[in-house]
């Protein structure tokens, strides 16, 4: 998959496509369902499949202090659209000249004369432009005039519920880790690389791969049962802390993974972790010997769950 950074780059190339347009936040059912449809329009046209995002989300631009939680940084949705079959990933810089354009200046400066977009397929609840005045019927209408034609993919549901990323990020919040995963048809998925951490972990008998998250805010938290996949692991049953390790007086945000059974070194090597089922939240505990216990019972509960 090609990436495409900043607008300048784009008006240097110019080159057909058919596109979609969002934040693609968490690559779930709905959104795989967007992409299908946007590879076979572009399967029509003979032109590659290219979806439109921006970094950092619009969301997250009005957001400021508060940001909303991200489900997938930019590297585990790089990762996920390349798996997706999107040929071309443009990622633009939203900022306030950004924010600014009109409808007509996004649709002709950035659609047709940057993408030279040929069919855009979108959402049935998209909106553009200055303070989100485009809508549907007006990108229709410009894109008559601009030469582009509009599908519009209605909302996708699974057992009755819409899925977006709002309802995903609210199953996470609570803990309900198998709605996320029907949502998103797959386990909802953290990726990083291990660092060194404290090595408490092996002094207490449980050693963990830490992953910093490199996000300003987490749709989860708390004691998880896990499975590990990378460094010649597939499928590996193991247990996570999420969080600022209160139980050890600890600041950063960390993701904490042990692997059952397992005694290989992990560090520096790229690992998924999937969040299969949640167990309790972070707490403190009095003594070592109260972690110690706990310790055990979540390992011992992560396995039942897990079959291991």
């Amino acid at each position: 998959m090609e990436l495409i950074r900043g607008l300048y780059n784009l008006r240097t190339r110019q080159r057909g496509c058919v596109l979609t347009i969002g934040a693609f936040d968490g690559i779930h059912l709905g959104h795989q369902e967007m992409i299908r449809v946007l590879r076979e329009r572009a399967a029509e046209y003979g032109l590659p499949a290219a979806l439109l995002s921006f970094e950092p989300t619009p969301r997250e631009f009005f957001a400021k202090g508060t940001p909303p939680a991200r489900l997938t940084r930019f590297r585990e949705k790089y990762q996920a659209l390349e798996r997706y079959g999107v040929e071309r990933f443009v990622c633009l810089r939203f900022d306030d000249c950004m924010r600014r354009l009109s409808r007509e200046d996004f649709v002709n400066e950035v659609l047709v004369k940057a993408l030279g977009a040929r069919h855009i397929v979108v959402g049935h609840d998209f909106r553009f432009g200055r303070d989100n005045q485009g809508d549907l019927d007006c990108l229709r209408s410009l894109g008559a005039a601009a030469g582009f034609e509009v599908t519009v993919v209605p909302p996708f549901e699974v057992d009755g519920e819409r899925v977006s990323s709002s309802s995903i990020r609210e199953a996470l919040a609570v803990g309900d880790m198998a709605r996320a995963a029907k949502l998103l048809g797959r386990p909802y998925r953290m990726t990083g690389k291990a660092i060194h951490g404290q090595k408490l972990g092996r002094k207490l008998g449980f050693p963990t791969a830490n992953l910093r998250l490199q996000r300003r805010a987490t749709p989860v938290a708390g004691i998880f049962a896990i499975r590990v996949t990378g460094a010649g692991l597939h499928d590996a049953p193991g247990v996570a802390s999420l969080g600022t390790r209160p139980a050890v007086n600890g600041k950063e945000l960390l993701l904490e993974a042990h692997v059952f059974d397992f005694s290989g070194d992990l560090y520096r090597r790229q690992l998924h972790v999937d969040f299969i089922a949640y167990l309790r939240e972070e707490r403190w505990f009095e003594n070592m010997d109260a972690l110690i216990e706990q310790i055990n019972r979540d390992a011992a509960e992560a396995r039942q769950i897990l079959g291991s």
